[in-house]
């Protein structure tokens, strides 16, 4: 048996993996406090249920980041305070994000942390790592999908110019 071929927890983390999980959980910490503040601006209900599942699924995965860094005698990050529930219709029109650009920054969090699920699950040399990392990743691919189609049905996508090819001519 090789030098790490035993049970994954009894195995110490590389510095790439710790670094990794430590600023997941930073950023996710910030992505709380933000999916809170986006509710707070959301006038669409089918963008605030997506927002409100966002958000669960971000806290769930903090909790297991939290632990394993804890297990491992790596200190936490700090995390700003949680958002308080705001009225809509206290927040000046001025001042309020648009549901589309809710919708545009929600689908951005949600492809940006695709990126960086990828990266752990290819640095990991703790398998409970990578297949931790292989879970949100599935959660955010299945939640992205139903991003997309909430902005395709609220006709809020902005598509890039598309490209029809009408043959070649030669």
């Amino acid at each position: 048996m090789g030098i790490l071929s035993g049970n994954p927890k009894d195995e110490p983390l590389h510095y790439g993996e710790v670094f990794d999980i430590w600023s997941s959980l930073l950023v996710a910490n910030g992505k709380v406090a933000g999916y809170q503040t986006m509710i707070n601006h959301t006038g669409d209900d089918d963008l605030k249920k997506l927002l409100h599942e966002a958000l669960e699924i971000t806290k769930q995965d903090k909790k297991q980041i939290e632990e394993i860094l804890k297990e491992n005698g790596v200190g936490l990050p700090p995390a700003p305070p949680e958002r308080p529930e705001a009225c809509l219709e206290d927040i000046p029109p001025g001042a309020r994000m648009q549901d589309p650009e809710i919708a545009a920054a929600l689908s951005a969090d949600l492809a940006s942390g695709l990126v960086l699920c990828s990266q752990v699950i290819g640095k990991s040399i703790r398998e409970d790592v990578a297949m931790m990392f292989g879970q949100f990743h599935m959660q955010k691919a299945a939640l992205g999908a139903k991003v997309l189609r909430l902005n395709k049905e609220k006709g809020w996508l902005v598509p890039p110019p598309l490209h029809v090819n009408k043959g070649n001519n030669c």
